[in-house]
């Protein structure tokens, strides 16, 4: 199994979004890419942790690649949008691709490319591409959110 982790938005629908393709193998809600160890929802919710909601992925390459993961990232979410998507505000939701290696982030620059160059998105992609932060899981009720509740949230599914 490989890892890649995303932010784009609210946890719940773009973990529902990852969790329904092929190779991807299991997914879990948290925060990275902030200040403060092992943060609470709570305390993420504020934005002042420097913490993006965040959707870990564990996917097998030989089912779907690193880059069509990247593709689904982009189409689950406006990467256009500064520390927003829909009607969440904040630096939580900002759009964000956390590489684990160097092969990640290449892709992921090519891919920002891609997207910017196929005119899909009316200003440019803003989505930062930085390396893997520690990746703290969301308490256990975020875990699985809509699938437990029977309902679509975010804007994205």
């Amino acid at each position: 199994m490989a890892i890649a982790v995303f932010s784009a938005g609210c946890f719940w629908g773009v973990e529902a979004w990852f969790e329904r393709l092929n190779g991807v193998d299991q997914t879990k809600v948290g925060y990275s890419g902030g200040a403060v160890e092992n943060p609470s929802y709570e305390l993420v919710k504020t934005g002042k942790t420097g913490h993006a909601e965040s959707v870990k992925i564990d996917f097998d390459p030989e089912k779907i690649s690193y880059s069509e993961l990247v593709d689904a990232f982009f189409e689950c979410h406006d990467p256009t949008t500064r520390n927003r998507q829909g009607e969440d505000i904040g630096s939580q939701y900002r759009s964000i691709i956390f590489y684990q290696d160097d092969q990640q982030k290449q892709i992921a620059a090519e891919k920002i490319q891609e997207w910017n160059q196929k005119g899909v998105f009316k200003t440019e992609i803003v989505t930062e591409v930085n390396h893997a932060a520690p990746f703290y899981e969301a308490e256990e009720h975020h875990q699985k959110y809509l699938q437990k509740n029977g309902t679509a949230s975010c804007g994205i599914v």
